[in-house]
C-alpha cells in the first residue's frame, strides 16, 4: 500500500475546487453526501426477490414511505419508516423502511415523505451475479508479468510488466545457498494493491477467501466465464485465476529449507506509472514467520481444492502438499522470525509480531489435508476465540475450514468445539447488526484502513453462521453488510468501481491512475472511509469530516481511504457469490 499522486491529480483537484463541500470525485453535478443531509440510502444494484431488502432514511420523522415501479402512479408497497436513531459512526439520524414484502422483478424508486424520491433500484434474480465477477476480474487486472490482452481487458490492456523472472536476494534473505545478490525466478503473481508490489502475508487470506468462495458454492463458480485468457477450458475461472498467484507464491519458498520471503518488491515504491514503466530492480525480502504459516495453510488448502483437477495440472496437488508440510516444519523451527522492514526497504511492511492465529490457520489445513492428529492437536493449542479475519487475524479462517468440514473432525466434542466457536462470533454479529440504527455490525473503531473489508469480512463471519445453522436472521445480516458496500451508507456511494450509479472514479492504484483513461480499472472495492487519514499531509484537498463513516476522499491522493487491494476484493467476490447462492427464491 503506497501514496503518489497520478498524472491527473490536477485534474481530479479541478473538480473538487468546483464542486460542492463533503465527499467528492462522484459524478459530475450529483450533489454530495456530506453537503445533502436527510437523504434516502439504498443498495444501488438492487436486491433478488427473495431477499430482505432495507432502506436507510436520514431522517428524524416516522414518515410515510412508497415504492413506486417504474412507469406507474400507484404505489405497489406502503408503509412508515421504523423509529429513528442516531447511529454515532456518522453521527446521522437512521430510520429504516423494509421493503422485503416487494418480490415482483422490475425497477423501481422509494419515496419518502418530504423527501426527494431515492435512487433507481431493481429487484430481479440475478442482482449479485454481476458484482461478483467483476470483483474476481479484478483479479485478472493486476496480473503482474503478462500483457493484458484488448480480448479479455477491452479498453484496459497493457503491456506486460515485472517478469520476475530475475529478481535479487535481498541481504535481509541471504543465506549460504542464495547469498545477497543471487538471482531467482518468481514470476506470475497479482500486484497486491495500488503498488506493484507483491505480498506473501496478504496473499494468504485473499487465497484462502477464493479457495473458499469455490468450496462453498462451486455450482455460483463452476460455469462462470469471467473473461480471462483460460476461460473455457475445464477449469473454473475463480481456480484458474486462482493458479496465477499460486505459482508466484510456490516459487517463494527457499527449496533449501521451506522458509517463504516475505515479500517481492522494488526497494521503494514507484511512481504512478504502468507496470511496463517501472523497471527498477526487485528483490526478494527476508523470510518471516508469518509468511511462511501463511504460506503452508495456503498450499494445504489448495492441495486439496485443485486434487481433482489432478489432469489440468498434473503434480501440482502433492507439490503444494510437500510444502505445506516442509513450510510447516520450517516455522516451528523458527517460531518467532517477526518481519522486520530493512532500513533501505520503503514498500508494505505487513509487520505481524502475534503469531498464534497463523499457526492456527495452518495446523487446521494441514489437519484437514492429512489427517494426522499432531495437526489438530496443534489447533486446539493455538485456536483461541474466533475474531473478524484481516490479514494480520487469520485464525478464523481455519475454524471456518474446520467448520466445513465438520465430519473430518476427530469426534463429537470437536465438531461440537468448532461449530460453538464460529456460531458464537456469527450470533454476536447478528445481535451487533439488528441492534444498529444503520443495520450494519460495523461499529465506529471498525471504521480503519480497508474499512469495507471489514464491513465484508463481517459478512462472511455472519455467512458461515448461516451455513452452520441455517438461521435466516444470519443471512439476512450479511445481505445487510453488503448493502452497505454497495450504497446504503451515509456516502451515498457504491464502492465497487464501476458497479452502481455513484463509483469510485479516482482509485489510489497505479494502472488506473496512469493509464490515460477515465474510468478506473472496474471491479475495485474502494478502501471505505478512515478515520485514522495518514493521507491527510499528501492529499491536496481536506477529508469532507472526521467522523469514522464519512472519512472517505474519493481522490486518487488518498491510500489510507480509496486504494485498492487483493485482501479487500476477495471478501466482495465471497459474499456477492454466498448471497446471490443463498437467497431463497420469492416463495
Amino acid at each position: 500500500m503506497s501514496g503518489h499522486r497520478s498524472p491527473r491529480a490536477m485534474q481530479a483537484v479541478l473538480a473538487m475546487v468546483l464542486a460542492p463541500m463533503g465527499v467528492v470525485g462522484c459524478h459530475a453535478g450529483t450533489p454530495d453526501a456530506q453537503a445533502q443531509p436527510r437523504q434516502v440510502r439504498i443498495n444501488q444494484l438492487g436486491f433478488a426477490p427473495g431477499a430482505q431488502k432495507l432502506v436507510v432514511v436520514e431522517s428524524p420523522a416516522q414518515a410515510g414511505f412508497q415504492v413506486l415501479a417504474e412507469g406507474r402512479r400507484k404505489p405497489v408497497l406502503e408503509g412508515r419508516l421504523g423509529e429513528a436513531a442516531t447511529w454515532e459512526p456518522a453521527g446521522r439520524q437512521a430510520a429504516v423502511a423494509d421493503l422485503s414484502a416487494l418480490r415482483a422483478p422490475g425497477r423501481y424508486r422509494v419515496q419518502v415523505d418530504g423527501l426527494p424520491p431515492s435512487d433507481p433500484f431493481e429487484v430481479r434474480p440475478d442482482a449479485y451475479e454481476g458484482v461478483a465477477v467483476a470483483a474476481l476480474k479484478a483479479f485478472y487486472f493486476n496480473r503482474a508479468g503478462t500483457a493484458l490482452d484488448p480480448a479479455q481487458a477491452g479498453q484496459w490492456a497493457r503491456p506486460a510488466g515485472h517478469p520476475d523472472d530475475s529478481v535479487l536476494v535481498h541481504a535481509s534473505a541471504a543465506s549460504a545457498a542464495r547469498p545477497a545478490g543471487t538471482r531467482i525466478s518468481a514470476p506470475r503473481g497479482w500486484y497486491d494493491a495500488g503498488d506493484y508490489g507483491k505480498y506473501i502475508v496478504n496473499s494468504g487470506i485473499t487465497m484462502w477467501t477464493l479457495l473458499a468462495a469455490w468450496e462453498h458454492y462451486p455450482e455460483f463458480f463452476r460455469n462462470r466465464d469471467a473473461g480471462i485468457p483460460e476461460s473455457g477450458n475445464a477449469v473454473p475461472d475463480i481456480l484458474d485465476e486462482s493458479m496465477w498467484n499460486l505459482q508466484w507464491m510456490l516459487d517463494m519458498q527457499d527449496p533449501a529449507d521451506g522458509g517463504v520471503y516475505h515479500k517481492l518488491t522494488t526497494l521503494q515504491f514507484s511512481g504512478a506509472v504502468m507496470p511496463h514503466e517501472d523497471t527498477a530492480d526487485r528483490y526478494v525480502v527476508a523470510k518471516s514467520t508469518a509468511a511462511t504459516l501463511d504460506f503452508a495453510a495456503v498450499m494445504a488448502m489448495a492441495s486439496r481444492v485443485y486434487a481433482p483437477y489432478e489432469a489440468q495440472f498434473p503434480g501440482l496437488p502433492a507439490r503444494m502438499a510437500a510444502a505445506a508440510r516442509s513450510a510447516w516444519a520450517w516455522a516451528k523451527s523458527n517460531p518467532e522470525a517477526v518481519y522486520r522492514q530493512p532500513e533501505d526497504v520503503g514498500t508494505g511492511a505487513y509487520g505481524d509480531s502475534m503469531l498464534e492465529d497463523e499457526f492456527a490457520w495452518a495446523a487446521a489445513e494441514l489437519f484437514l489435508l492429512t489427517g494426522e492428529a499432531a495437526y489438530w492437536d496443534a489447533f486446539v493449542d493455538n485456536a483461541g476465540t474466533p475474531d473478524v479475519p484481516s490479514w494480520s487475524g487469520v485464525r478464523t479462517l481455519g475454524w471456518s475450514s474446520l467448520a466445513h468440514h465438520l465430519q473430518r473432525l476427530p469426534d463429537e466434542e470437536a465438531r461440537g468445539f468448532v461449530s460453538a466457536g464460529v456460531l458464537g462470533l456469527a450470533r454476536e454479529l447478528q445481535q451487533r447488526q439488528a441492534g444498529s440504527p444503520w443495520k450494519v455490525a460495523t461499529r465506529a473503531e471498525d471504521f480503519r484502513w480497508g474499512s469495507s473489508s471489514t464491513v465484508l469480512n463481517q459478512a462472511l463471519v455472519l455467512l458461515q453462521g448461516y451455513r452452520l445453522e441455517g438461521t435466516r436472521a444470519m443471512l439476512d445480516a450479511a445481505q445487510s453488510q453488503l448493502d452497505w458496500v454497495l450504497g446504503r451508507n451515509p456516502l451515498g456511494v457504491s464502492l465497487v468501481t464501476g458497479h452502481g450509479l455513484r463509483t469510485p472514479m479516482h482509485v489510489h492504484h497505479r494502472p488506473s491512475q496512469a493509464d490515460g483513461i477515465d474510468a478506473p480499472v472496474p471491479g475495485w472495492l474502494s478502501g471505505g472511509p478512515n478515520p485514522g487519514q495518514q493521507d491527510a499531509k499528501e492529499c491536496p484537498v481536506p477529508y469532507p469530516s472526521s467522523l469514522p463513516a464519512l472519512s472517505w476522499l474519493d481522490h486518487d491522493c488518498s491510500y489510507a481511504s480509496n486504494e485498492v487491494a487483493i485482501n479487500w476484493n476477495a471478501p466482495l467476490v465471497y459474499v456477492a457469490a454466498a448471497v446471490q447462492a443463498l437467497t431463497p427464491g420469492p416463495h
